[in-house]
């Protein structure tokens, strides 16, 4: 997929009302509505343990999902964390992301960060 066609939202803070009303209303109506060929949301820190808890957000996630958003976590935050097996239950990729996103930065993908 070409990066202009791509965007990469990286989602590290855990505030209730951004993650539904910018980080989840934006990429699902990237998707929805076309404007981005491919959505990828990046959850990273804090993030991870919020959608791990929070069934309202996995709610939002799943039809995020639904619409062709893809989500991923951060490894290490997961680990340390302990929301592994929480996030991998919602069909939730989980890696090690710091190598990727090196690699994102500096080819200049299209990169949101919240």
């Amino acid at each position: 997929m070409s990066n202009q066609q791509s965007l990469y939202i990286l989602w590290t803070n855990a505030d209730l009302l951004t993650a539904k009303h910018m980080v989840m209303m934006y990429a699902t109506n990237a998707r929805m509505r076309g404007w981005w060929e491919e959505v990828t949301v990046i959850i990273w820190g804090a993030a991870a343990k919020l959608v791990a808890e929070d069934e309202d957000i996995q709610s939002y996630i799943e039809r995020a999902q639904s619409a062709g958003v893809q989500f991923s976590a951060c490894i290490a935050c997961a680990r340390n964390l302990g929301v592994v097996e929480e996030l991998t239950a919602l069909n939730i990729e989980v890696k090690a992301w710091g190598e990727p996103l090196t690699e994102l930065l500096k080819k200049d993908a299209k990169l949101l960060t919240v």
